[in-house]
């Protein structure tokens, strides 16, 4: 099997970590504060909305939200496991092509939106009837989730392209068990180590490099699910507590 690098120190969420191992490179640490580096995605104008929602007095309205939450975690639980089921089950890694992995991928994250976007604004309605605080919080979110959306989606609709690069790498590797080269759609560019092995003879079994880059790329699924779900976490434990 092709030996994927572990490199030490490579920082940030477990999604960082993961492509940063896949793809055999290290994460950069980030030369400004989490906050500047924020600023940075934030417009005037979200600027603005964001001091509204944090300095206008919140209106709130009777609702449901005063009897407990379990109704909320169950509902998150049932759309978590929903996703979950979708990344792990009934997926087959047989064709040698990236294409319809790439569309998978691409299907997947888009399950993920149409799922998580609505639980998102039903947990701020829920939050926005039981209490001024609260409301703030449900008021902040939807400024942030509006401002902060487009940089996210266009920053994840990278992973696919990230996962074609292993994807080739491995498919190299076998062809140079195999004492072939591959040709096609999937075929590497030039490495920088050109002349050195990927891997020795016997290293890369038949079906088993698919196998490995489908677990790979089912990680990196369900690490991006846990990323997506991060701010339904933080409602729902302000939903939590009393």
């Amino acid at each position: 099997m092709v030996q994927v690098s572990r490199r030490p120190g490579v920082t940030g969420s477990a999604l960082i970590r993961l492509l940063a191992r896949l793809t055999d490179h290290g994460a950069p640490e980030p030369k400004q504060a989490f906050a500047e580096r924020l600023s940075q995605w934030l417009r005037w104008t979200d600027a603005i909305s964001l001091s509204s929602a944090l300095n206008s007095p919140p209106a709130t309205a009777p609702s449901r939200a005063l009897a407990s939450a379990s109704a909320e975690e169950r509902e998150c639980a049932r759309v978590r496991t929903a996703l979950t089921k979708a990344i792990t089950e009934g997926t087959a890694f047989s064709v040698d092509d990236f294409a319809p992995y790439r569309q998978r991928y691409i299907a997947r994250q888009q399950a993920m939106e149409a799922g998580i976007g609505p639980l998102r604004g039903r947990l701020r309605a829920v939050l926005a009837g039981r209490s001024p605080a609260m409301a703030r919080l449900a008021s902040v979110d939807a400024v942030m989730e509006q401002a902060l959306d487009p940089q996210e989606q266009r920053l994840l609709a990278n992973v696919p392209s990230l996962l074609e690069k292993y994807f080739k790498r491995l498919k190299q590797a076998h062809a140079g068990a195999q004492g072939q080269m591959p040709d096609g759609p999937d075929a590497p560019d030039a490495p920088d180590n050109a002349g050195k092995p990927v891997s020795s003879p016997g290293q890369v079994q038949p079906a088993a490099w698919l196998e490995a880059f489908g677990k790979d790329m089912q990680g990196v699924l369900l690490a991006e699910l846990d990323i997506r779900f991060q701010p339904v976490e933080g409602l729902l434990e302000a939903l939590r507590m009393k």
